[in-house]
């Protein structure tokens, strides 16, 4: 009688273990936690004394030792298994592979670990996922020949169990990192929108128009203008090379820079010590493989002046009738070099000439057939088809581009600043103010 009260208790303490392990498959748990729960209920559920719970990396071939229950430090540790090892084998190719005497078994590859642990017996079942294999569960006892048919029934229902529960942990996982990316996406996204001017500057003589096209949620573009004075306005375009929030912080904080140096209200600087400054910060601040490339220019409509430095960025393109040149003084991308030098240009900029600038997002817009848009493009619209005002050109440069490049998605932003030397532009308009803000 007691002796049926003990098995039925047993079952009864079986089937609960069994229970638990089913609700991990269903329930929303990290890896972690999955896999230590999993290791207690399967030495329970099987009435044994200790688990393994080791899992694959396809990449080394090796498998890690992920959860233990029953198990010391040192024997968690003892040292690497690989896919190779004749039981692993056995195990992956679908057997339940019982060692009745881990003593004197060959195929033991630390048998003084084992025998400093007290272990005699051990049963290894290949954990597997739509029939590709995981990693193992491995239960162990200090008696010799403990595992029998009842008990590789229930552990082949364990693995089965636990292999689900994992996979389901991991998909839980990755569905956790992807909210936590979108939100860093999101955030990144606020921080550049507010970095965007919402409307171009309103000034006597320019005539000034500027879009920004975001490929994805976040991109690296940013463009900025700053008018100093009543005839001086100082503009930027910049391609930040990152994602995320890092490169949404970067270009807030090459903004500010811009601005403190730019802006008269810090003290006057030339272009040239701000090109440099903005350097220095740029090579402090970014990491491998980061770098900002970068446009400004400076036109006085007073001297009827255009000054720029282009800093390893798309050339900018002076328009002047149906002649195109391309303003390619400068120097070297920022955040690479601190001492790098960096040159500085002069032109007229007259009545009804013109400047764009633009992000490699423009020309490098790629159809269905992989083939770009490119500056010849560009250029051919320029010269052939012009226009009296700024958003004018914008709107046919957009047009011409979208012909060639149809409904392909674009894997790149596009950053147009567009401004025309107009004496006639916004000479009547009262609400023309300074965007300095």
């Amino acid at each position: 009688m007691e002796e049926c009260t003990e098995k039925l208790s047993r079952r009864t303490q079986r089937e609960e273990e069994i229970y638990r392990i089913s609700t991990l498959v269903a329930g929303n748990f990290e890896i972690q936690e999955v896999l230590d729960r999993l290791a207690e209920a399967a030495v329970k559920a099987t009435g044994t004394t200790a688990c393994s719970i080791r899992l694959l990396d396809t990449d080394i071939g090796k498998l890690t030792m992920r959860s233990t229950y029953g198990l010391s430090e040192a024997y968690r540790n003892k040292g690497p298994v690989t896919k190779e090892d004749p039981v692993i084998k056995q195990a992956f190719e679908g057997d339940a592979v019982v060692i009745d005497d881990m003593r004197v078994d060959s195929r033991i590859v630390y048998p003084e670990a084992t025998m400093a642990e007290g272990l005699i017996s051990q049963l290894t079942v290949a954990m597997k996922f739509k029939d590709k294999p995981i990693g193992v569960l491995r239960l162990y006892s200090p008696e010799p020949a403990r595992f029998d048919k009842d008990t590789i029934r229930i552990a082949r229902l364990v693995a089965s169990q636990c292999a689900t529960a994992i996979m389901n942990a991991r998909l839980y996982n990755e569905a956790i990192e992807g909210a936590r990316m979108a939100e860093q996406l999101r955030l990144g996204a606020v921080i550049q929108r507010r970095m965007i001017p919402q409307k171009a500057p309103c000034m006597n003589g320019l005539d000034v128009v500027a879009i920004y096209e975001p490929c994805y949620q976040i991109g690296g573009d940013l463009y900025d203008f700053l008018q100093i004075d009543e005839h001086t306005l100082v503009t930027g375009i910049a391609d930040v090379i990152g994602k995320g929030i890092p490169a949404a912080i970067m270009m807030s904080m090459f903004r500010g820079t811009l601005r403190a140096y730019t802006d008269g209200g810090y003290g006057r600087h030339t272009m040239q010590e701000i090109i440099h400054k903005l350097n220095r910060v740029a090579c402090n601040e970014c990491r491998d493989g980061e770098f900002i490339t970068f446009f400004m220019a400076n036109i006085d409509t007073e001297s009827n002046q255009l000054m720029y430095c282009s800093c390893g960025h798309e050339p900018g393109l002076l328009i002047r009738g149906r002649t195109i040149t391309e303003l390619e003084e400068g120097g070297l991308v920022l955040g690479v070099m601190p001492e790098t030098d960096y040159q500085i240009k002069t032109i007229p900029f007259q009545h009804g000439d013109t400047l764009l600038l633009y992000t490699d997002g423009l020309i490098d817009a790629m159809n269905f057939d992989g083939k770009v848009w490119g500056k010849d493009r560009l250029v051919e619209v320029l010269k052939n088809y012009p226009c009296e005002t700024a958003e004018q050109l914008i709107g046919t440069i957009l047009g011409y581009r979208r012909r060639h490049v149809g409904l392909a998605n674009q894997t790149d932003d596009t950053s147009i600043v567009v401004i025309r030397r107009d004496d006639n532009a916004n000479t009547h308009d009262e609400d023309c103010t300074c965007i300095n803000q």
